[in-house]
Formats: C-alpha cells, structure tokens, sequence
C-alpha cells in the first residue's frame, strides 16, 4: 500500500450497524442451544421416534456447516449487505416454519432450512464487520462485543429457552428468533452502507463448491452418526472416507481453478491458519462441556431448565469480561497470541476445576468458579482470534475467511459432541461395570457413573484446550496491530496500516 495520506472516512453508522449485525449473530448462537432445552417437548407433541431426533440438531449442523463456505463466496459476490438481509429474512420464515410444525418431517425441513440460511447470515455478519472497522482501536471494540456475544450467546440460549419452555412451549423456541430477525434485517437495510470496491466478481466456482458442501456435510455427519452409533459402523467409516477424499479433491481443484470458491492464500497464510485450528479445537473442548454441565445439572442435581439456564450465568460474565475488558482493551496493546495463549490456559484452569465433578458437589464451591475461568478465558482469546481471522484480508476475500472463522466453529462443535460424549459413554459403561457388585442403590450408582464419565471426557476437554493455547502461541506470530512479528512498525508515517486495504463507503 502506497505511503500517501488516505483521506477516505470510515463509515459514520458503523456503530449502529454493529448493533443489528450484533443482533443477528446473538440469534444465530441462541438458536444453537435454545433447541436443545425444547426438544424433549417437540419430541413428545410431534411423535418424532428416540431413533429420529437428533436429526433435529443433525439437520440443521448439516446444512450450516456443508454450506458456510458458499455462503461467504456470496457475500462476496452480492454484497455483504444483501445477503445478510436475505439470510436473515429466510432464517426468519425458517423459523416460523419450525415453530408451526405439525410433524417430524416439517420440523427437520425447517431446521435445515435455518441452517441454510444460517450459512448466508453468519459470514456475511462477520465479514461485515472486518471492511466496516479498520481503525486499530475500533476494531478491537467491535469485534470484543462480537465475540462476547458470540462466545456468550449459547449460554443465554440456555436459560431463555428455559423460560420459554417451562412457562409458554416449544413453539417459542422457534418463534421468538422472527422478531430478532426483523428487527436486524430492517435496521441492517437501512443503517449499513457496504464500503464500495469489495466485492469479488469472478465466476463463481461450480466444482468448488459442490466439492466443499458434500464433503463438509459427510464430516459433520460422520461425527454426528459416530456419537449415535459408534465408531467403527460401516456408514461412519464411509463418511469419513467420502470427507476425505471430497475435501482433497476440493484442495487440488480450488489449486488449478481461475476463480476458487476458496482461495489457498486465505488458508497459507501462517496466522489466520493458526486461528482457525485453535479455534476450532477450543470449541470441541466447549461444545462438550456444554452438554455435560446440563445434563449434570438436570438429571443429577434435579434443576429445572430455568434454573440450569441462570445456573450458566457465570460462564456469560466471565465471556463478557473477558471479550470486552480484557481482549478488547488490551488487543492494540500487545500481540494476539499473547491473549490467546494465556486465554486457552485460564479456560483450561476452569475445565480442570470441573473434573473434580461429583453427585453432590457444591455449586458456588466447583462449578460457579469453574465456569467463570472457562467464560474468562474464552473471552479473551476469542475476542483477537475473531479480529486476526480476518485482519489484514483482501475485501474480496472477506467472506470466505469469515466463512471459515465459521467452518471451524461449526466442525469443531460437531467433532466436540461425538468424541467427548463417546468417551463419556465408554467411561461409563466402565463405571458400572466395576461398581455393580457391590452398588446398594441402583439409581446412586447410575448418577455416579454418568459424573465419572462427564469428568472422564472434560479431562480430554483440558488437554485439548492445552493443545489449542499451544498451537495459538507457535504458530500466531504477527506482533499487536500496527506491528509486525518482531515489533517494527508497519504502518505509514500517516497512520495507515499497511496490511490492511481500506474500503471506500458507498454513499
């Protein structure tokens, strides 16, 4: 980038517009978990079978995360703005969709269908945000109040699908996201102004993207049928061959095509490959932990699904702590890896409290703690990691990158439920088996065997957020924004950092 003074200004509604793009991704995270809570109920009114219901999560991470990569090759290609709107609208009617469900087939084609449009709305939101603020300091404010939410959504997910399904039904579950929707899709249209010269306007890479969608699809329900079913099943094992030899062959040809759906310089580069593996092994360890802690509240200490919502509330503080006073304030201050790397490890502190998991641990003494050094520590990593993932990118690569800030999250989320929860299981079955002879209290011995498998796998959660601070620290090398590696300045005597293209506003 040339030396000379840019005298181009950023977008004056870029914060109002962070408030709907703020909004649209809150839904998006609620809905990942709000689900969960309703799905008991749905199960029950719609007489969907105990084989068939985890297609109503299945469903929705297929279509998510088979599409995302797509979805970001189109908000390139549209214009960010535009397919944010459309996602948005879509996931909307999506929802209304599922919330009138009167069988289970309805109910799986609205949860695919929110993933679809999910796939159009979650990069577009973020790689609004990455053209939208490329000041230093800005930046580091929008994209901390983004990962807060983005980190801390699943948890309020939790309770407010608590409230809904104790005191209205299920329903609202589905229901409650169209407001959001609206709301964000009518203040997105009218507030962001999309910065003009962004787009990608090569033709859009056919092969690519059926390559990416099947083979992202056979991987996530690889893992998925892994957890239903097992490991070795014949149809598990195909999966993940088909995944492998798909999503080769989709290296080899985004390698010879003119136009790739995803361009290899996105990936190559040393830093945003580092974020994109950290983060998605930080999610795996999350995911899990997730699961465990409500099952482990519901069955075993007896909560309702109100007070195992607000039982999360310590993990949305410590996110939001973590994201916005600490990341935030510090990410211009001092390099990325020096937030994630101790982030990933104060996040691993708080899982290894949890393994101390018993039938009868106290509350405030194990799990409070517990869950706010996971929050904190998640927060501060995630904040820069959101930010480097798309830092410094070509506008018109900034879909697809924030395409795979998803990819991963949503990969790793699905790796996370079937490994940790086959090791749950496996620990399990274990306990009983040692312990039956001389149990005296059946029901005793079924709680004590499910906690020693949830704290079997949050083990493995530990060592896997250990692995996630060490590859942030090795690999992430760019020194704090406006420096590089080895803290020389790279940017201009007139402020502009030189690896970062700024936008001209549309007006």
């Amino acid at each position: 980038m040339s030396k000379t003074a840019d005298t181009r200004l950023p977008d004056p509604s870029r914060w109002k517009a962070l408030a709907f793009i703020a909004l649209a991704q809150l839904m998006v995270v609620l809905d990942a978990t709000i689900v969960n809570i309703a799905l008991p109920s749905a199960q029950t009114d719609l007489g969907i079978s105990e084989g068939n219901k985890q297609w109503v999560i299945t469903a929705y991470a297929l279509a998510f995360g088979g599409l995302l990569l797509f979805g970001g090759r189109l908000a390139d290609l549209w214009g960010r703005k535009r397919v944010f709107v459309i996602g948005l609208l879509g996931f909307a009617a999506a929802s209304a969709l599922g919330g009138a469900a009167q069988s289970e087939a309805m109910m799986f084609a609205s949860r695919a269908l929110q993933g679809a449009f999910g796939a159009l709305l979650a990069p577009a939101a973020l790689s609004l945000l990455a053209v939208m603020f490329t000041d230093a300091k800005e930046r580091a404010k929008a994209f901390g109040i983004y990962g807060a939410i983005a980190g801390g959504g699943g948890a309020v997910g939790l309770i407010l699908g608590g409230f809904l399904t104790e005191y209205l039904n299920w329903r609202w579950t589905f229901f409650v996201n169209i407001p959001f929707a609206i709301v964000a899709a009518a203040g997105a249209y009218f507030v962001i102004r999309e910065p003009a010269g962004g787009r990608n306007r090569s033709p859009l890479d056919i092969p690519g993207v059926i390559l990416s969608t099947l083979g992202l699809v056979a991987l996530v329900y690889g893992f998925t049928r892994a957890e239903s079913s097992s490991w070795t099943d014949g149809l598990t094992v195909t999966m993940f061959v088909a995944a492998v030899v798909l999503l080769l062959a989709f290296i080899v040809t985004e390698s010879l095509v003119k136009s790739p759906l995803l361009p290899l310089r996105v990936l190559a580069e040393r830093n945003r490959g580092g974020v994109y593996l950290s983060l998605g092994l930080a999610v795996i360890a999350m995911f899990g932990l997730f699961l465990f802690l409500t099952y482990y509240l519901q069955i075993v200490r007896g909560y309702s699904p109100v007070k195992t919502g607000f039982a999360f509330l310590p993990m949305i503080v410590g996110m939001i702590t973590g994201s916005t006073q600490i990341g935030a304030r510090l990410m211009t201050r001092v390099p990325p890896r020096l937030l994630m790397g101790p982030g990933f490890l104060v996040a691993a502190l708080g899982m290894l409290l949890l393994t101390q998991l018993e039938t009868d641990s106290s509350y405030a003494g194990v799990i409070l703690f517990g869950q706010l050094l996971l929050g904190l520590g998640m927060g501060t990593a995630f904040m820069p990691a959101m930010s480097l993932a798309t830092h410094g990118i070509e506008p018109r690569d900034a879909g697809v990158a924030s395409a795979m800030v998803n990819t991963s999250q949503q990969v790793g989320g699905a790796i996370g439920t079937a490994l940790l929860n086959t090791i749950a299981a496996g620990a399990t079955t274990a306990y009983i088996a040692d312990h039956a002879a001389g149990a005296t209290d059946p029901k005793l011995l079924q709680y004590q065997a499910m906690v020693a498998g949830f704290t079997s796998a949050i083990w493995w959660a530990v060592g896997i957020l250990l692995a996630s601070s060490a590859i942030a620290v090795w690999l992430i090398n760019t020194g704090r924004p406006g420096t590089g590696a080895d803290g020389s300045v790279t940017e201009s005597a007139d402020g502009v950092q030189d690896d970062i293209k700024i936008p001209v506003i549309a007006h």
